[in-house]
């Protein structure tokens, strides 16, 4: 016996298969090639990327994943298992260096510690190692962005002047911390240059010890050394204070 004849549809009348995104297929990347893709041209984030909440690499989350509980009924006590995700929101923040808006997902937390450091620009620059470990991948790749801008390569420029530091090539960036850290070697330094020449004095005479003299005066020329590293450090902290406070349109 034949099969049954099935009618033939028009194309215009074949049904479309539901689609669940409005990305096309071509485009959409997985997460781990995409991050690849984004940091191809930076150099590499120390700590990695978030292998466990793979979001977080493309937003400033700082170091925030979801957190899992039970819920707990008033009446029965029975105990539910839950979920908290972060508070994470879609901004608008401003960069001054870059001179534009920056569309990016930021948790609530760090919106707060950006307004406290006073702009998206200091809190990308921040030099301690807990907030190069807060930045996380999306972090990392807007501070190089900024770090290749021309107002803040003069900026850094400008800090090492103030501290009496060798000029560098533009395309070594210090931050804070390596700045002030290498202030105290020179001056320590300096410190031993001028301890060398006058025993080398004492030496060339013939003197076995130092005079009260020539102590007193190597006391005195390590005491000006002194009053010029705090006078500099001085400068440092106002400086910083300035940047820190400075205003950021929203």
């Amino acid at each position: 016996m034949p099969p049954p004849c099935r009618p033939v549809l028009h194309p215009l009348c074949q049904p479309i298969p539901r689609t669940f995104s409005t990305t096309t297929q071509a485009l959409a990347r997985p997460s781990r090639s995409a991050l690849r893709h984004r940091h191809r041209d930076i150099p590499t984030y120390p700590h990695g990327p978030s292998l466990i909440y793979q979001q977080s690499n493309f937003g400033l989350y700082g170091n925030v994943k979801p957190q899992f509980g039970n819920k707990v009924s008033e009446k029965n006590e029975i105990k539910t298992r839950r979920k908290w995700e972060p508070n994470i929101h879609d901004k608008r923040l401003w960069s001054v260096a870059l001179g534009k808006y920056v569309q990016v997902r930021v948790q609530a937390r760090v919106l707060r510690t950006i307004d406290k450091a006073g702009g998206l620009d200091e809190y990308l620059l921040g030099e301690s190692p807990a907030r190069i470990k807060e930045l996380g991948m999306e972090g990392w790749k807007m501070r190089w962005r900024l770090l290749q801008d021309r107002g803040v390569k003069e900026r850094l420029r400008r800090r090492r002047v103030e501290l009496g530091l060798r000029p560098q090539g533009p395309e070594i960036f210090l931050s804070d911390a390596e700045l002030l850290g290498e202030a105290e070697e020179s001056m320590a330094a300096t410190e031993s240059d001028v301890s060398d020449y006058v025993m080398g004095e004492v030496r060339e005479e013939g003197e076995t010890e130092m005079t009260e003299e020539e102590i007193e005066q190597a006391q005195h020329s390590l005491d000006k050394k002194e009053r010029l590293k705090a006078e500099k450090l001085e400068i440092f902290e106002a400086n910083r204070t300035a940047s820190s406070t400075a205003t950021v349109p929203h």
